[in-house]
């Protein structure tokens, strides 16, 4: 098996993700001396299986029992550590290759609720109108509260042709039911089109095809217009995917040097990552790179390339924050499973870990005044400093506080017609970077008015997901 990294944003994926596929032979290792203590509570790990075996109130599945009990183990350490069972890992292989049946939806937990944090383009859960940051609360009428998310996720496969009943929450709307059905997902994570003397090149997740599918759709782009004068690289709600994609992508528009490293515990535990020389497609030519709280991983990592080696300028919200990189290890050839496993942080060139903190675009620009009131009101309800148990970001860093957003749409634009950060993106690229590009006047954000404001059917959106966990803070991954 070849190895490959992948750096996704979530802890199970519907959709996609970046870890490090390990050869067997990284798992034969000979055990290490375990400290007495250690051996100590795997005696007491004994004892409690053969107590819960003889007396509990019905009979137990010995090997779901300690599967779960290795998840849980994991899943303390950090949002993206868990056990993959045999079916769970055979299906992370799947969506990495960019085909395998699906919602095409990626989705993550914590304390028993299921959050979504990106729909993929052109798939059943976009069709729904499903959105990142929703909880999905029930399948076919069904609580998937206290369900690991790998049986949450089996729960939604099934065969293709068939449908599933989705219960949605999300904040500031009545709970609603909706009905997808599964489809065969082949995931073609580029596309592109010319906005006048412009191209634009849509990436929505690494698989194992995006570097091809970019270059190509570069090469597409001039092909049809030959004075193309600059580009738009769209990575929104881009929650990552393959490492070795992402340094593909970035050596389409860099002339060799640094994309990324990683780093790993010890100080010796760098590898440094370069794209190749003279790769440049566009020749220089000026880009923009968009990205919002839905750009994680890869997509940071692109972005973050870019802008430190001053080669696009960005435009959008503060990114998602992922900043680590795991580890598939998988037990006995895969039979038994893998273990995904944090190993590493991962910085920019400029040296940047982005871990909780993000990417900061030069043009902040909310998509829609909703948005730019949620920005105000507190930092964007959905990242990876949200999850209670994610790894520290670098001393003395902090993701942004609630503030007002340079830029959002003006009163009575038309957010379904159009795209308002591709207007400005677009408007970027047309005045020779964000310096030179006539900033829109700023508008104040009603604090008081939402703070106070009691939506129809909120308290029973957030009650159908606080309820559901005890009373527990139902903020989810």
């Amino acid at each position: 098996m070849r190895n490959s990294l992948l750096i996704g944003a979530s802890a199970f994926v519907l959709g996609a993700g970046t870890m490090a596929y390990l050869h067997q032979a990284a798992t034969a290792a000979a055990p290490q001396p375990a400290a007495g203590s250690t051996y100590k509570m795997i005696e007491l790990f004994g004892d409690v299986v053969d107590t819960v075996e003889r007396q509990y109130v019905t009979p137990v599945n010995n090997k779901k029992l300690i599967q779960s009990a290795i998840d849980g183990m994991l899943t303390s350490l950090d949002p993206h550590s868990n056990y993959l069972d045999p079916e769970a890992y055979d299906g992370m292989r799947d969506q990495t290759r960019g085909e395998y049946g699906g919602l095409g939806i990626e989705i993550t937990s914590e304390d028993g609720v299921v959050k979504v944090i990106s729909p993929m383009d052109d798939t059943p859960a976009t069709k729904a109108g499903i959105k990142a940051g929703d909880y999905i609360t029930a399948i076919d009428g069904q609580s998937v509260v206290g369900l690991t998310l790998t049986d949450a996720v089996k729960q939604m496969r099934g065969k293709v042709g068939q449908s599933i009943v989705l219960s949605i929450a999300r904040e500031g709307a009545n709970p609603r039911d909706l009905t997808l059905t599964r489809e065969i997902i082949n995931v073609k994570s580029v596309k592109t089109r010319l906005e006048g003397d412009y191209g634009y090149l849509r990436i929505s997740s690494f698989n194992e095809k995006t570097g091809q599918e970019t270059r190509d759709g570069i090469k597409d782009l001039v092909t049809k217009n030959p004075k193309m004068k600059g580009l738009v690289l769209d990575l929104r709600n881009n929650p990552g995917g393959l490492l070795d994609q992402a340094i593909e992508v970035s050596s389409a528009f860099l002339d060799g040097g640094e994309v990324v490293s990683q780093r790993g515990r010890e100080a010796r535990d760098v590898e440094r990552y370069n794209a190749r020389p003279n790769g440049d497609l566009l020749k220089g030519k000026p880009i923009v790179v968009m990205i919002n709280s839905g750009s994680a991983s890869a997509a940071e990592i692109v972005a973050g390339a870019l802008q430190d080696r001053r080669r696009a300028e960005l435009v959008g919200i503060t990114s998602f924050g992922k900043g680590s990189v795991q580890t598939v290890i998988p037990l006995h050839g895969g039979q038994d499973g893998a273990l995904k496993l944090t190993t590493a942080r991962y910085y920019t060139p400029s040296g940047r870990s982005i871990q909780k903190t993000g990417i900061t675009p030069e043009l902040e620009v909310a998509q829609t005044r909703e948005e730019a009131q949620l920005i105000a009101n507190r930092s964007f309800q959905f990242s990876e400093a949200s999850f209670r148990n994610s790894l520290n970001a670098d001393e003395g860093k902090a993701r942004v506080m609630p503030h007002t957003p340079a830029e959002e749409p003006p009163t009575g634009y038309d957010t379904k017609a159009g795209d308002f950060q591709l207007s400005r993106a677009l408007e970027v690229l047309k005045d020779g970077g964000v310096a030179n590009t006539p900033k829109l006047p700023t508008a104040t954000p009603k604090l008081a008015a939402v703070l106070d404001r009691k939506a129809p059917g909120k308290e029973g959106a957030v009650s159908a997901v606080t309820s559901s966990v005890g009373g527990k803070d139902a903020t989810a991954k």
